[in-house]
C-alpha cells in the first residue's frame, strides 16, 4: 500500500559525512584498545590522539554543512566513551597499573566512570552552561593528558614498574578533574571562519613546527598545563573557595541565577522602552 501524499513519509536516514569522521574517531579508540593489549603502547597513545583530531571534526563539519542530527548526538557520546573513557582506561592499566593489582584496576576504573559521567553531564547542560568554559577536564583533553605521558614514557623506554603509583595517582586525579566544577577554556568564542593577520598565521606555522620537533614530550607538556589551567582559573574567579565550588552544583546555580538575572534586567528595559 502506497503512502498517501498528504502524510509525507520522513527521511529516516543518517548523514553521511559528520558520523563517518565519528566512525573514525571510534575506530581508532578501538585501535588503541586492541594495541594496548598486544604491548604497542606508543600506536595506542597516537591513535587516541587521531580519534581527538577526529572529534573536533565531526562537530564542526556538522555545522558548516549543516547536517546536525539528533543520532549524530549520540552517536558521538558514545564513540566519545570509547574512545576517551575505555580506552586510555585500558592503555594506562596494561602499561603500568596492572602490576598494583586492585589498586591498579579501580584507578583505572575511577578514571572510566568519570569520563562516563562527564559525558552525561555536558549532555544534559547542552544549551544552558556557558559556552566559553567547560564544566570540569573535557574528556579528550583527559585522554590526551594520559595518551601523550604514555607516548612520552614508551619513546623514551620509561620503565612503568618505577612510576606504577604515580601512574595510578595520576590517572584517578585525571578522572576527578573531568567531574569536578573547574572551569576550563573552551575555546568555542574563537571565530574559525573570520580573517587573522598575517602574522598568525606566522605563528600557527610555528606551532606546527614545534610540536614536529618532539611531540611526545611538547603535547603531554601542553596539556598538562591545560589541565592545571582550571584550578588556577576558577580559584582566580573565587574569592572564597569552597568545596562545593570544586564538586557539586553551586557553581551552576550560581551561573543560573546570573543569567536569570541579565534577562530579567533585559525585560523590564524593553518594557521601559515600549
Amino acid at each position: 500500500m502506497q503512502n498517501s501524499p498528504n502524510h509525507p513519509v520522513k527521511n529516516k536516514g543518517i548523514y553521511l559525512l559528520p558520523n563517518l569522521f565519528t566512525t573514525a574517531g571510534l575506530f581508532s579508540g578501538f585501535y588503541a584498545v586492541i594495541s594496548s593489549m598486544n604491548g604497542h603502547f606508543e600506536s595506542a597513545a597516537i591513535a587516541i590522539f587521531i580519534a581527538m583530531i577526529c572529534d573536533g571534526l565531526d562537530g564542526r563539519v556538522a555545522r558548516l554543512t549543516n547536517t546536525q542530527s539528533d543520532f549524530g548526538a549520540e552517536y558521538d557520546s558514545l564513540a566519545d566513551m570509547v574512545s576517551f573513557g575505555m580506552a586510555p582506561a585500558i592503555l594506562a592499566y596494561n602499561w603500568a597499573l596492572q602490576d598494583l593489582g586492585k589498586i591498579g584496576w579501580l584507578a583505572a576504573f575511577i578514571y572510566c566512570a568519570c569520563a562516563a559521567l562527564r559525558l552525561a553531564r555536558f549532555n544534559t547542560q547542552v544549551g544552558v552552561a556557558d559556552k566559553r568554559y567547560f564544566q570540569g577536564l573535557a574528556s579528550p583533553a583527559a585522554a590526551a593528558l594520559i595518551a601523550g605521558s604514555i607516548w612520552s614514557g614508551s619513546k623514551y623506554e620509561l620503565d612503568p614498574t618505577n612510576i606504577n603509583y604515580l601512574a595510578a595517582l595520576i590517572t584517578a586525579l585525571t578522572g576527578l578533574l573531568m567531574v569536578s566544577n573547574f572551569r576550563y577554556h573552551s575555546f568555542k568564542e574563537v571565530d574559525w571562519r573570520g580573517k587573522v593577520n598575517f602574522v598568525v598565521m606566522l605563528l600557527l606555522v610555528g606551532v606546527f613546527v614545534i610540536i614536529s620537533v618532539e611531540p611526545a614530550i611538547i603535547l603531554c607538556l601542553g596539556f598538562y598545563i591545560y589541565a592545571l589551567s582550571g584550578p588556577v582559573i576558577t580559584i582566580k574567579a573565587i574569592k572564597k573557595l569552597k568545596v562545593a565550588h570544586i564538586v557539586g552544583d553551586e557553581l551552576n546555580k550560581t551561573e543560573t541565577q546570573q543569567h536569570s538575572t541579565i534577562d530579567d534586567i533585559n525585560s523590564t528595559n524593553e518594557k521601559k522602552e515600549s
